[in-house]
């Protein structure tokens, strides 16, 4: 079904040259996007109606607040919005701590304008980004299952439904909302889920989603 109103995108920058930019750039992700802007973590967190916007790009660094502290903040404001970090960096254990807290993508600045896109593309789909980096640093953390597709085969249909909106990067709030059960069933589903594909946290299950293609539409 065509969508009726403008997707509300927001990206949190301290670089104006950098805001428009991606202005630019995202003109060809899609047509009907409304491209909000903040240069701080204050500005953003004083917009109104946060929860009509649908995805947030957010700067790793900005001039009051930093990485993590930014990411959980604006978590808890724009509950509804799947977040995505931008950074120059491209340390493999803090792109993998910033999906742990709910992160749907990290992608690096140094990104060619193709990456960028590939990615959002594939965020705005319902999956999630990780650079390739990150995912060949840390393959070996997630090995302990042999066969995670034939693991995934004896989850329930709601046990996957909850691991694939973890994976995007839902909290357990949220995906309890989406599916009208309660927290403590979601948590439930989740447990039934890593043991599926033999990792212990969010994280881990994301990475091996990412590997399984999972997460792509």
């Amino acid at each position: 079904s065509k969508r009726t109103t403008l997707m509300k995108l927001l990206t949190i920058d301290d670089h104006a040259l950098f805001r428009q930019g991606l202005k630019f750039l995202l003109k060809d992700l899609q047509s009907d996007l409304d491209f909000l802007e903040a240069e701080s973590l204050a500005e953003a967190l004083a917009l109104d109606d946060k929860a009509s916007i649908e995805i947030i790009l957010l700067d790793h660094h900005l001039r009051d607040s930093e990485g993590d502290e930014s990411l959980e903040k604006i978590s808890a404001a724009f509950e509804n919005a799947t977040i995505v970090v931008l950074s120059g960096e491209e340390d493999p254990q803090l792109i993998r701590r910033l999906i742990d807290h709910g992160a749907a993508g990290y992608i690096p600045k140094s990104s060619t304008q193709d990456i960028l896109i590939a990615a959002l593309k594939l965020i705005l789909a319902g999956g999630v980004y990780i650079p390739a980096i990150a995912v060949h640093a840390t393959a070996h953390a997630d090995t302990q299952q042999e066969n995670p597709e034939q693991a995934l085969d004896t989850l329930s249909k709601r046990q996957l439904e909850v691991l694939m909106r973890a994976v995007q990067g839902k909290s357990n709030k949220v995906i309890a909302r989406e599916l009208f059960i309660a927290e403590g069933t979601v948590k439930a589903h989740l447990s039934a889920a890593f043991r599926a594909l033999g990792v212990s946290n969010r994280t881990e299950a994301v990475y091996a989603a990412s590997r399984l293609k999972l997460v792509k539409v």
